[in-house]
């Protein structure tokens, strides 16, 4: 069997309570995605759906931290990367769309634009290679 694309194992979130205590919010949670696989995380509100998914992209807000775990995208370790080189992998190697569309996209440009700019940052091309890119994309998921 190959490697999974994504693989989470024994994740660990937590936020502090009172008197300093600890509070998990995602706990030893293990997951792992393979090639043309979807996974769903399924649950009521606030049971941790997106706190797992912003711990897996390191998107934890402050205070919370991740306590423990790992999770490895092609068998790379995402936790303790710096700064900069996580962020060279979101977008790139890993990417999450957030629930409220309002936070997640400018009303004021197109979609387009955007899927644009996000080819430009993160593939390092040409706006027109970017644009071209973005209209195949479009095309492959039924988008005019």
């Amino acid at each position: 069997m190959s490697e999974a694309l994504l693989r989470v194992e024994g994740l660990l979130t937590s936020f502090p309570g009172a008197r300093g205590a600890r509070l998990p919010v995602v706990d030893r949670v293990d997951l792992s995605v393979s090639r043309g696989e979807a996974v769903a995380l399924v649950g009521e509100s606030g049971c941790g759906k997106s706190m797992t998914a912003l711990s897996i992209v390191g998107l934890v807000p402050k205070p919370g931290r991740i306590d423990a775990g790992s999770m490895r995208i092609g068998g790379r370790e995402l936790r303790g990367l710096p700064v900069t080189a996580l962020r060279r992998v979101r977008g790139a190697e890993i990417a999450m769309i957030f629930q409220e569309p309002a936070t997640s996209l400018n009303p004021v440009q197109t979609a387009g634009a955007q899927v644009v700019e996000a080819i430009t940052l993160h593939e390092r091309v040409a706006r027109s290679a970017a644009r071209r890119r973005a209209l195949s994309l479009f095309e492959q998921v039924g988008i005019p």
